[in-house]
């Protein structure tokens, strides 16, 4: 069984990130898609987990909430710092198979991408 992994993009990285990933990610949005672009993280928290999103951002807030609350959601903590839009993509393009054994591993809750 194929798991789908949809994330929930934060406002730390571009909106278009989420049509960029569609085909390695469907069903991927970006938070602004959904209205939450100046939300708090604890409701895009809270959003990811009613409706099964992993949480994709630069913010180390998110890191910090896995750590607290655990799983579910779960965080892709992206820690590359100042690098291009076409960077991440890319790399989150390059771990699609580290991010699926993330997602299946119901014990871990932060994935972190350097």
């Amino acid at each position: 069984m194929k798991l789908l992994l949809r994330l929930l993009i934060d406002q730390n990285l571009p909106p278009r990130m989420a049509r960029a990933l569609a085909d390695h990610y469907p069903g991927s949005l970006h938070v602004r898609d959904i209205g939450m672009a100046a939300a708090p993280d604890h409701l895009i928290w809270t959003y990811a987990l009613e409706h099964g999103y992993t949480i994709a951002s630069k913010d180390s807030d998110f890191r910090d909430l896995a750590f607290v609350s655990g799983p579910p959601p779960k965080v892709v903590w992206v820690r590359r710092g100042n690098c291009s839009t076409w960077e991440i993509e890319e790399l989150l393009h390059t771990q699609g198979q580290g991010l699926r054994e993330f997602l299946s591993d119901p014990d871990s809750g932060l994935l972190a991408l350097d």
